[in-house]
């Protein structure tokens, strides 16, 4: 049914149970997992000043950073439960990435926080964002 299965991670850990999750599923499929972590430029969504782009660049190496080491751990998570599994860091906005990344997969399984009302305005969905536009099937997992 499900051959290869994309698990885009935060390194958060409700996005984690959401891996726990997907790979178990993978797992009793004989699935491929991906995982991928979306590494959003931080100067694209502030302002920046000229004295702040040598804390910029740190920044960004420190966010790439935080992202290979969520993929390693999805990675290690993976091995341990004997599934299959890549993974990357892709630079780009999460929502249209995790999108174009779907198009080579049969499932997508993502994590929510399960926000409502105004935290929800405020914060946003990735989760919600990617579901409304995928076409592939999208198992999401609530966060306890």
């Amino acid at each position: 049914m499900y051959k290869t299965i994309l698990m885009p991670t935060d390194g958060s850990p409700c996005s984690f149970q959401a891996l726990e999750h997907g790979l178990s599923l993978a797992k009793a499929l004989g699935a491929k997992v991906h995982f991928l972590y979306v590494l959003e430029n931080p100067a694209q969504a502030i302002w920046i000043v000229p004295e702040s782009v040598p804390y910029g660049l740190e920044l960004l190496e420190d966010l790439k950073k935080a992202g290979e080491e969520a993929i390693a751990k999805a990675l290690s998570l993976a091995q341990e439960k004997g599934v299959e599994a890549t993974g990357e860091v892709k630079e780009g906005v999460p929502i249209p990435t995790i999108v174009e990344a779907a198009k080579g997969f049969d499932l997508l399984v993502m994590g929510t926080h399960g926000r409502t009302g105004l935290d929800k305005l405020l914060l946003g969905s990735v989760t919600e964002g990617v579901l409304h536009r995928v076409s592939i099937p999208v198992l999401v997992v609530r966060c306890r």
